[in-house]
């Protein structure tokens, strides 16, 4: 008898192959975006969906040895695979994890005065420096120092040398959107501070600012969503690899009636005599329910060998129904597989069908999938 894990595709509703060479790729590209800038990769939310472990090997394949994530456990797994790995940690540090900080060598993302006094207290009585970054808020009102606490640390030298700060950083809120005067404004800012800061290295620009073009590369990029073939930014090509293919298996066929309704709420009644193919996975699987079909609104669509099967009625917890009718038979048959998104169906596509963004589907994939990885 087959161990479960072997035999896992041949029950599974839905898998995940997963393009480790597409990732490389990936961050080689983005890598280019400023030529000579150090590259860091974001690894947060088990990798984007992707997998931290694998992720992070593939990346350090292609050259990466600092990685953020944003909590210690991802650091701890992030450690697992890249021991010599520089690793930060940007929800910053309550003050019972700092040991658990040291003793894996991870560097949190300070961003509150108190935080700062706790670990500067605990690298005072330690044998060697503890390293972090500083995060100074420049607009986006979420994490960070203010303006006017980053110049009193500046200003703190006893201080200051009791961090041993690696790292100065901000984030941009409006990236994603180049032309967005708050850009400009916020790197303007981040200059100033950096000023304060001369010795340590500055990192502002994400996987937007960097394809965006918005001269906020100094010392270090640091991408994430391109990385793994989501759209960075908006209104643009992207021009990323896909690096996730989501699919489904059909697990029933049905031949409907011009004018017969499909799923919960009879939200979408057939136009036609239909075949309606049933997909063995759903919302419990981080595939949104918005992504589905009404008669006031068409919903996202999905690909079979090449041809196009939109979604039909209401997306369900653990399946969906997808119309078939102009697939030919060979194709659509029961233990098929369904692309729901991928090479040929772009996650971003049906994020918007969802009424979210690409982040949000690749965050939110469950463990019911199998999961495959290539490259």
């Amino acid at each position: 008898m087959p161990a479960l894990s072997e035999s896992l595709g041949d029950v599974a509703g839905g898998r995940l192959t997963i393009d480790l060479n597409a990732l490389r790729q990936n961050y080689q590209k983005l890598s280019a975006c400023a030529p000579g800038v150090d590259c860091a990769s974001v690894v947060k939310s088990d990798a984007y969906g992707t997998g931290i472990e694998k992720a992070v090997a593939a990346l350090l394949e292609a050259g990466c040895t600092t990685f953020f994530v944003a909590f210690p456990e991802e650091g701890f797994r992030a450690r697992s695979i890249a021991p010599e790995a520089t690793v930060y940690v940007l929800n910053g540090l309550n003050q019972e994890s700092i040991p658990l900080f040291a003793e894996a060598k991870l560097r949190p993302v300070l961003g509150d005065p108190e935080e700062i006094a706790e670990w500067a207290a605990y690298a005072r009585n330690s044998d060697s420096p503890q390293p972090c970054a500083l995060h100074v808020d420049t607009g986006m009102n979420r994490l960070g120092l203010s303006a006017a606490q980053a110049r009193k640390l500046a200003a703190d030298e006893d201080l200051l040398a009791s961090l041993s700060p690696t790292l100065v950083m901000s984030h941009l809120a409006c990236a994603n959107t180049p032309s967005h005067p708050m850009n400009a404004l916020q790197i303007a800012r981040f200059a100033e501070i950096r000023e304060l800061y001369p010795d340590i290295p500055a990192s502002l620009a994400n996987s937007a600012a960097m394809l965006g073009n918005l001269r906020a590369h100094f010392d270090l990029l640091r991408p994430g969503i391109a990385l793994y073939g989501g759209q960075a930014l908006d209104n643009q090509v992207n021009q990323m690899e896909p690096v996730i293919t989501l699919e489904a298996r059909i697990i029933q066929l049905r031949h409907l009636e011009k004018g017969e309704m499909v799923g919960y709420g009879a939200a979408q009644t057939l136009a036609r005599a239909s075949r309606i193919a049933i997909l063995g996975a759903g919302y419990a699987d981080g595939y949104h329910r918005r992504a589905g079909s009404s008669d006031a609104c068409p919903g996202a669509t999905t690909m079979i060998s090449g041809y196009s099967a939109p979604v039909v009625g209401r997306v369900s917890m653990d399946l969906i129904a997808v119309d078939v009718t102009d697939v030919p038979e060979d194709y659509a048959q029961r233990g098929a597989w369904v692309e729901l998104f991928g090479k040929h169906v772009l996650v971003d596509d049906v994020a918007e069908c969802a009424g979210t963004i690409g982040y949000e589907l690749l965050t939110g994939l469950r463990r019911r999938y199998q999961r495959i990885y290539v490259g």
